[in-house]
């Protein structure tokens, strides 16, 4: 076991029921559930430890408990995408996976990987995302049951959509009073819907995606709220092939929410239109036009709330 003096980085392999833990560089592989008693033994046997950083994986949620447990115990976590933590395995040659090779593989990303540890838990904020993703999920299931409602043709299953759909509204309705109550509960955020709201083609449930999953917004500056979102134009130049820029990563969510705010602002915005005109008389592909005003859009809306003021039809020149 690692001395209290010495520096140590631990990753977890999470699974629903299980947390396989890897303890650097004593090289202590440990086990717990994955429920309050687990995790609270966890806390226990990392305390004494001069642990730098914790690092998890981003499992469909099952890591939430254990990361918010551990920063509460002021114990620095870091959440990573699957994707990044595979990829660093393969650059180290480790192609064989199970939980104590990944917790492994965690522990060394932990040590050489120095990225910043997550922000401290906040349960109303967690509150809100769910709510907010929650929403998001009934809406795309009242999309896919409205859309085979237009093509059923038989009565009984015609009335059997019609059910859902009217029950899916009445959730999506009640979680809108419900966010909408959370929201108004913090100056703060209430705040931030306003003047989010105050942008053409920014509606409210956009403005509460963006407030519940990208919270840097108006704290960052315009490179780092792009990358946040998964829309910073990344090289790819290699070969014969050169000048190539396309977007990778980020926050899907947010993406998801600025891409149809987008799509409205191509119409009714008045900075958003004229810039999309442009690139498509430049001869841009939509796609690529787009995603070009999709950054600029959320480079306008960093600003505003950095700035702490409302649109402004001829707001100063802002640099996507």
């Amino acid at each position: 076991m690692a001395t209290a003096s010495s520096e140590v980085f631990v990753g977890i392999d999470v699974s629903k029921r299980r947390l396989d833990v890897h303890v650097h560089p004593a090289g202590d592989a440990l086990a717990f559930d994955n429920t309050p008693g687990g995790i609270a033994q966890l806390i226990e046997r990392l305390k004494p430890m001069n642990v730098d950083r914790v690092v998890v994986e981003a499992t469909g949620g099952y890591q939430r408990r254990v990361a918010i447990e551990l920063t509460t115990a002021g114990i620095p976590v870091m959440t990573v995408n699957p994707r990044q933590a595979r990829d660093f395995a393969r650059s180290l040659g480790k192609l064989a996976k199970t939980d104590k090779i990944d917790a492994a593989v965690l522990a060394e990303f932990a040590r050489v990987i120095r990225f910043r540890a997550d922000p401290a838990a906040d349960p109303t904020r967690d509150q809100l995302q769910e709510r907010v993703g929650r929403r998001r999920q009934i809406v795309e299931m009242l999309v896919r049951e409205t859309n085979r409602l237009h093509l059923a043709q038989d009565k009984v299953a015609c009335k059997s959509l019609r059910v859902i759909i009217r029950a899916l509204e009445k959730q999506r309705d009640e979680l809108d009073a419900r966010i909408a109550e959370l929201i108004e509960s913090d100056d703060d955020w209430k705040n931030k819907l306003e003047l989010l709201k105050s942008v053409p083609g920014i509606g409210a449930n956009t403005a509460q995606q963006l407030i519940a999953n990208l919270p840097e917004l108006g704290q960052v500056d315009r490179q780092q709220a792009a990358a946040l979102a998964g829309l910073a134009p990344l090289n790819r130049d290699s070969g014969s092939m050169r000048g190539h820029r396309s977007i990778f990563g980020g926050r899907r969510a947010v993406r998801n929410a600025l891409y149809m705010a987008t799509v409205a602002s191509i119409k009714w915005n008045s900075l958003i239109r004229p810039f999309y005109q442009r690139l498509k008389a430049a001869g841009k592909p939509s796609k690529v036009a787009l995603v070009a005003c999709m950054r600029k859009l959320l480079v306008v809306l960093n600003t505003l709330l950095r700035e702490n003021r409302k649109w402004m039809e001829e707001p100063p020149a802002i640099r996507a």
